[in-house]
């Protein structure tokens, strides 16, 4: 059995070797072992694990490059995009509203998850490592979806008409729509799975946590969920036809959760404050539109240093909010070109516009249905994800880390497209 996983990891250490190098082994075992423990308490409240894991990662890596003891690059497509975005960022600090604020979301959100970006995709560089990443997503957002039903419903005591993680203290990270970044995702990736060749049980265990994700995506009944859902199912048709029984099975779904067609009935897909938040952000982005307001998440919401009364006030009556002003955008792109300006916006797209390049490009060169699978899957999940972010704010927390997750797959998918085929070993 051991063996087995030795092999299935590609983990093998010369028989004579000494003391130093099994130390050196040793990490370069650690940090996908510590990075795949980082992502599967990503949305658990388990912070404190979550920051050891990561700060235990970047040592051993320090370690392991300061005695050339690895082969780490930062080579791929998504470093231009990545390079540019980050250093405009950076230059902010010279203009922002707010340096100290701006200084901390530069270093713990966008620093941070570029280095969890490139430590997945030097770590977990070979098709069984994709695979395997691809299981820990899985079962992270099973354990928290699982997890959190019993929570809310069983032990809290709500109704089943009641929103999935509203109002509950319990949810204060994953509260209601920010979980449907995590859910999706790895809703997604469990609907590759079910295809996968291998035994029906495991093709079965694979449409059960589908059947448990896209439940607590319409127990969400977050319209920008389940339009984001349908795309990536609609997606996913690409590879397997038979997908579209799902999406009939993901409507019936809508339609049987108790309180969600009363929610569109009610409030329709048009209809949101979200339209007068948008237009408000956008009174903002004309007193700044080069280099913005700071990469800082508390500038915006800072009535010392962006007074929203007075941008209010400007809007025409219609557009105003009367009762209370949303100090959030709630839309990823708005909440970039605030912070970094237009050009700021056009870097981090061209991040994206990078990402599904590759993936056409790697749909087109390698006919192998293991690469025709993962590239239209990721599509899926990246084309999902930009749109559940058009109604939500994205740059930090939890889904944050499922973005460059999802581009640190796209970035491992690249790689092995461009290298010769290997053996692959199924789960």
């Amino acid at each position: 059995m051991f063996e087995k996983l030795k092999d299935y990891f590609d983990l093998h250490l010369q028989p004579d070797a000494q003391g130093k190098d099994i130390f050196f082994f040793a990490l370069n075992v650690l940090i996908p072992a510590l990075m795949g423990l980082h992502l599967l308490v990503n949305p658990l409240p388990l912070n404190s694990v979550n920051e050891v894991c990561y700060y235990l990662s970047c040592a051993a890596l320090i370690t392991l490059l300061l005695f050339k003891k690895t082969h780490f690059t930062l080579r791929t497509p998504l470093t231009i995009g990545f390079s540019l975005f980050f250093v405009w960022a950076v230059l902010g600090l010279f203009t922002t509203l707010d340096f100290s604020n701006t200084l901390h979301d530069l270093r713990g959100y966008l620093l941070e998850y570029l280095v969890i970006f490139y430590l997945l995709v030097n770590f977990y560089n070979s098709r069984n490592r994709l695979e395997f990443l691809s299981v820990i997503v899985i079962a992270s957002a099973v354990i928290f979806s699982i997890g959190g039903l019993i929570l809310f419903y069983c032990v809290e005591g709500n109704p089943l008409n009641a929103r999935f993680g509203e109002s509950s203290f319990h949810f204060q990270e994953m509260y209601t729509g920010f979980m449907c970044f995590t859910t999706i995702f790895a809703g997604t990736l469990s609907l590759r799975s079910v295809y996968r060749p291998g035994p029906v049980l495991h093709q079965a265990v694979y449409f059960f946590c589908f059947l448990v994700l896209t439940t607590v995506t319409m127990l969400n009944k977050s319209r920008g969920a389940t339009i984001s859902l349908c795309v990536a199912l609609l997606i996913m048709c690409l590879h397997r036809k038979r997908n579209i029984i799902l999406i009939a099975v993901a409507g019936i779904m809508v339609l049987l959760t108790p309180g969600f067609t009363d929610r569109i009935s009610t409030m329709g897909f048009t209809q949101d404050i979200r339209s007068k938040v948008f237009r408000l952000a956008s009174e903002v982005i004309k007193d700044y539109p080069v280099f913005g307001i700071g990469y800082g998440g508390e500038i915006y919401r800072n009535i010392n240093l962006v007074n929203l009364e007075k941008y209010n006030e400007r809007l025409p009556e219609k557009y105003q909010q009367k009762n209370g002003i949303v100090k959030s955008t709630h839309n990823m792109f708005l909440d970039v070109t605030i912070r970094t300006g237009l050009v700021g916006l056009g870097f981090f797209l061209l991040i994206f516009v990078t990402a599904v390049w590759m993936l056409w490009d790697i749909f087109q060169r390698r006919k192998e249905d293991f690469f025709r699978s993962w590239s239209i899957c990721l599509f899926a999940c990246l084309s999902s994800f930009a749109i559940l972010a058009l109604f939500g704010d994205a740059l930090y927390g939890v889904q944050g880390t499922v973005l460059y997750v999802n581009l640190a797959m796209i970035g491992i998918l690249w790689n092995l497209s461009r290298e010769n085929k290997k053996p692959f070993m199924p789960v």
